[in-house]
Formats: structure tokens, C-alpha cells, sequence
């Protein structure tokens, strides 16, 4: 066993975790954003630069970066399909800057209405734009243990789709299990496969929590090295193109779990409890980790 020392949690509950909610004001995202960044967040996705008829909750994601109230040491994130969506998220002077596809063609249809080697071609001009600006470009793969319609994904194909958007000038991949479909053996598996092509250091951990088998998978992995975990504070999430899919795996429980572990990660229990609180108060969303609900009940003895 051989588990890292210290692990980057990107927060991504105001850009995945809220997109497929009720829309919220701006005040609200924005809020949401700073309560997390209190927190100790140091990598928080906070919008999405995509069509607002398609998602709504991320309509005027750029009032949001123009009224946070940014830190210097937090990179603010968002995510970009296309060039008018890159275009958008530079205007709006993000840190960073995330494209998508899946490992299921199915899926990929259907969540962006292309085939694979298709969204390939279509980051081009993401990332030649990302580029000149002097901003990173983060890919995302999904329904890597799994697609809704296809069934089970060929590990090889998410090894190599994943060292293509690598090659292309990722500097780092996150691996979504949209679904939940996981579990701890299957997530070594697959990494074993990607590691051959692709170093640990380049990847992370996307996992939704749909079967809860999220932090199990996570903490197999955290064996193998992990060093980079996507997740949402108080479970927040899902998929509208994944039916069935749940929210990601939950901040608290992932601060919680890396606590017992002794892992370095710069995260405030106390600081999480507040946005957990204005999330499921203010926000009327409910909380979907264990962690999260059991220090919300104690701080309400």
C-alpha cells in the first residue's frame, strides 16, 4: 500500500453539483463559491460556459465570475464544450478551463450530439484559444466502469481516450463514473490499464455515489497513489443525460475519509459544515453525505 501524502480535492458542487438542479441567482452560486473557498477549497469549479437552453442552472456563469470575490491561491474553474464556450470563460478571466467527452459513444450522443473522434476534433479550437491565453485545459472522460446504455466500457478504451486528450495538451484527466456502476476491484482494474499509458499524477477521480460505492472505490485507488479527487459538496449532483446517475461523491465524506487516513488536504470540517448548512437551507437542496448529515445533526444538539 502506498498512499500519498497529501491529496487536491477539486470541488465541483457549484458547476456539476448544481447543473442539473433548480436554477439559482447569481447571489446564490456565487455565495455557494465563497462559503467553499472559506473552506480551505483550493480547485473550485464554479460554472459552465454551455448553452443556457440546454443547461439552465449555468445560465450567466459569467455574473458569477465577475462578482466572486477571487483569491489568488484558488484556481476557478469552469467548464468549456466548444469555442464560443472557451471564448465566454476568457472573457470572463477564469483560471482554467475543462472539456468533455465520454468513453460510451452512445452516451457521448447524447450528453453533446457527437461521436467521440468527433468532440476530439471539437477541442481544437479549445484548446489553440486556452493556449494562446495561458490557460490550462482539464479533461474530463465519462462513464468509465460503465454506461447506461452500453454496459460495461473496455478499460483499454478509456486508457487510450485518456492519453489522447493528454497528447492533445490536457494537463490532467478526470475519470467519471457517471453512474456509480464502480467498484473497488474495477477501479483498480481500470487504473492499472490507464497507468501503463499514462502517469498517476496526470489523473483524477471523478466518482458518483449512485450505488454507494463511491469511497470505497476512492480509497483503492488512494492505494495505487491517488493524488487528485473530484467531489461535490453535500453530494450534489447527477446527470440528465444518465438515467439513474446520483450525486457525486460528497466532500465531507471525502474529508472524512482522508482525516482517518492522516492524507494532507487543507480542508476545514467546521468551514464545510457552513456550506453544507446554506446549501440544504438556503438553497432548499438536500444533503446526500453521510459525514455532512451527522455534523449537521451534532451541531444542531
Amino acid at each position: 500500500m502506498s498512499l500519498p501524502q497529501s491529496v487536491r480535492i477539486v470541488e465541483v458542487g457549484p458547476r456539476d453539483g448544481l447543473q442539473g438542479e433548480k436554477p439559482q441567482s447569481v447571489a446564490n452560486r456565487v455565495k455557494l463559491v465563497e462559503l467553499l473557498a472559506d473552506a480551505g477549497l483550493r480547485h473550485i469549479e464554479a460554472g459552465s460556459f454551455v448553452a443556457p437552453g440546454r443547461v439552465p442552472a449555468m445560465a450567466d456563469s459569467d455574473k458569477v465570475f465577475a462578482e466572486l470575490q477571487r483569491n489568488s491561491e484558488i484556481v476557478y474553474a469552469a467548464l468549456t464544450p466548444n469555442r464560443r464556450g472557451v471564448e465566454g470563460a476568457l472573457a470572463a478571466n477564469v483560471d482554467e478551463v475543462a472539456i468533455f467527452t465520454a468513453a460510451s459513444e452512445t452516451f457521448c450522443q447524447k450528453n453533446i450530439n457527437c461521436s467521440i473522434a468527433e468532440s476530439l476534433d471539437r477541442f481544437t479550437p479549445v484548446l489553440d484559444a486556452a493556449k494562446a491565453a495561458g490557460v490550462r485545459v482539464r479533461g474530463y472522460v465519462s462513464c468509465v466502469m460503465g454506461c447506461p446504455y452500453e454496459g460495461n466500457i473496455e478499460p483499454q478504451k478509456v486508457a487510450t481516450l485518456t492519453r489522447e486528450l493528454l497528447d492533445r495538451g490536457c494537463f490532467e484527466v478526470s475519470l467519471g463514473d457517471t453512474i456509480g456502476l464502480g467498484t473497488p476491484v474495477q477501479a483498480k482494474q481500470l487504473f492499472e490499464k490507464i497507468t501503463a499509458v499514462a502517469p498517476m499524477e496526470q489523473l483524477a477521480a471523478h466518482f458518483h455515489n449512485t450505488r454507494g460505492q463511491a469511497i470505497a472505490n476512492l480509497y483503492a485507488l488512494l492505494e495505487e497513489g491517488l493524488g487528485v479527487i473530484d467531489s461535490a459538496i453535500s453530494g450534489l449532483g447527477g446527470c440528465p443525460y444518465a438515467p439513474g446517475a446520483s450525486g457525486n461523491v460528497a466532500t465531507e465524506d471525502v474529508v472524512y475519509l482522508l482525516n482517518g487516513l492522516g492524507i494532507e488536504h487543507g480542508i476545514s470540517q467546521d468551514g464545510l459544515l457552513q456550506a453544507t448548512r446554506f446549501v440544504t437551507e438556503e438553497l432548499g437542496l438536500p444533503c446526500r453525505s453521510a459525514a455532512g448529515l451527522a455534523a449537521l445533526a451534532q451541531a444542531n444538539e
